[in-house]
């Protein structure tokens, strides 16, 4: 899909209730008794019964959602649990209900009430009431000491939830925000519906609990650390109709790993997520294969640690940005994914900056003469004309940081004579490393929410942000960014993001490498499931109308 197509969903999606209400009077949804709608596959007759066996990275280093940045956890997680509201599986935007079967906005966009289902149960019989949404929102919203959660900044505007009886809960909001803004962040795949229950009996983090209840169409049966995640169908689900699927297996494969290529290839698995490239060509060539490549919700990117000298110096960590052939380092992994040639802002969205505008700046050129006699004096201002030593580069492992890292190294060498020792730690562990600071650069991933820049402006950017793991602050930035929380007109909104934009590159608290798209293979016999429009894989994880028909 390119850029003019997915901004044309997005303004679809814009009108998330009405289009639901929309949908609500299609094929497709079926009334329940509270005049509400549930899911049912967008193809008729549908099949029930079989296992989907499903390739994707799922060996999370805990098993919190909330805590999570990586589809490690939601690629097995996600089947188990519900939400408040979420996104349409069958077009990957529009909002519908979930565990709320409606909701109303105030007419000051202050308060949003939302109306819970009744008789709903978690998996250990427990009936689903609006205390457990309230401990679920307030540990995010609110994240108590020791927890740390990337998508609180998404709701740095709710000063208040609370229970009006069993079945009802309100957000309120001490200044408006666009609503889309909003209902989108309430309807993340991250944001689960956990019992209250669940999270007092483990003081509030459940990082080490492997199994917790939830609400959704699939619960646990087991697990083979690195190796298998087995879910069944959840008997006792509350929309009737669903889930058509009996089980579902989830393998562990490394992302874009030629393992999970040929596991799909083989017959091994009926659906993989996050393919190679090579693979994703032969499955477009293979009788009875599909595949489809959609805008993911990351920024792959080095980060510079401003807590150490002399990186907290704008002027070093601008000659490092400057001197990244970025189109070089998209050539190198052009065999694993489609990346996309970006900055600071997604590529793809309506805030961004044209592509042919972009590559007319300095560290975006293709010819890098200019942008690398510029990073050399900017270098000598900051006293390291000579360049650095020892310089501690943490890597990401998977097969995409690491090919990077060995490219970016020699362009650091070459252009600058900024030496570096590349350290490569698991997947698992380079979050916590990266979050404790343990680092010089570091390259590797970070997800966003939204595609809307006051997710990602504060998360990515902003002072304590939780994904902000160089630790950078601009007081300037971050008072532009207040305004752009703050503004409700679209026009001074974008000339805002440009204003901020426009600090980044001269004081970047990260260096850009590539934006991610990716890639899905199936068999055509898996039904129900469509990526093709979807933004991000974190909203559509549950396969609920997923069905084989075979």
């Amino acid at each position: 899909m390119n850029r003019r197509a997915f901004l044309g969903r997005l303004g679809i999606a814009g009108g998330g209730a009405a289009l639901a209400s929309h949908l609500s009077r299609s094929r497709g949804i079926a009334r329940t008794h509270e005049g509400t709608f549930e899911l049912r596959a967008p193809e008729s007759n549908p099949k029930r019964g079989g296992t989907l066996r499903y390739g994707v990275v799922s060996s999370p280093a805990h098993f919190d959602i909330h805590q999570s940045g990586t589809v490690a956890n939601l690629g097995a997680q996600g089947p188990m649990y519900d939400n408040l509201i979420r996104r349409d599986p069958r077009d990957g935007q529009t909002i519908i209900p979930d565990l709320a079967y409606k909701w109303e906005i105030s007419a000051d966009r202050r308060t949003y009430t939302f109306h819970l289902r009744k008789g709903v149960t978690f998996h250990d019989g427990a009936e689903l009431t609006a205390d457990d949404v309230k401990a679920t929102f307030a540990r995010i919203i609110w994240p108590p000491k020791g927890v740390v959660i990337p998508r609180t900044p998404l709701f740095s505007a709710v000063s208040e939830v609370n229970v009006l009886n069993p079945y009802k809960i309100e957000f309120r909001l001490s200044e408006p925000r666009p609503s889309k803004f909003i209902l989108g962040a309430i309807a993340s795949g991250w944001n689960v519906i956990v019992r209250k229950k669940t999270l007092e009996e483990n003081d509030y983090n459940l990082r080490q609990v492997a199994n917790y209840p939830g609400t959704g169409p699939f619960r646990h049966v087991s697990r083979k650390k690195d190796e298998v995640w087995i879910l069944e169908k959840n008997p006792h689900y509350w929309n009737k109709g669903l889930p058509y699927l009996d089980r579902i297996e989830v393998y562990h494969f490394l992302p874009f790993s030629p393992e999970l290529g040929a596991a799909l290839l083989a017959g091994k698995l009926d659906y993989a997520r996050v393919l190679d490239t090579v693979t994703v060509k032969r499955a477009r060539q293979t009788a009875g294969m599909s595949s489809a490549t959609y805008y993911q919700s990351v920024i792959d990117a080095v980060w510079v640690n401003d807590q150490k000298k002399p990186f907290g110096d704008s002027r070093v960590r601008r000659a490092m940005h400057l001197v990244l052939d970025r189109y070089v380092l998209q050539d190198v992994v052009k065999d694993m994914a489609p990346y996309l040639v970006g900055g600071f802002v997604y590529p793809f969205s309506q805030s961004a900056t044209l592509a042919e505008e972009l590559a007319k700046r300095p560290g975006y050129q293709r010819d890098s003469t200019a942008a690398t006699q510029e990073a050399r004096r900017l270098m000598t201002d900051a006293g390291y004309a000579g360049g650095l030593r020892n310089v501690d580069f943490v890597v990401r492992e998977g097969p995409s940081w690491k090919l990077w890292a060995v490219a970016i190294q020699a362009m650091l060498k070459e252009a600058l004579n900024i030496e570096t020792k590349l350290r490569t730690v698991q997947i698992s562990a380079f979050f916590e490393e990266t979050q404790a600071g343990n680092f010089d650069l570091s390259i590797g991933a970070v997800v966003s929410t939204l595609i809307d820049p006051s997710d990602y402006f504060n998360a990515w950017y902003g002072k304590d942000g939780p994904q902000n793991y160089s630790k950078w602050h601009n007081p300037v930035f971050q008072k532009v960014v207040h305004q752009i929380d703050r503004e409700l007109d679209d026009a001074k909104r974008n000339a805002l993001v440009r204003q901020a934009e426009a600090i980044l590159e001269q004081d970047p608290p990260l260096l850009p490498v590539a934006w991610e798209q990716l890639s899905d293979g199936w068999y055509t016999y898996v039904k129900g499931h469509n990526p093709r429009n979807i933004f991000g894989i974190y909203d559509v994880v549950r396969w609920d109308t997923a069905w084989l028909d075979k």
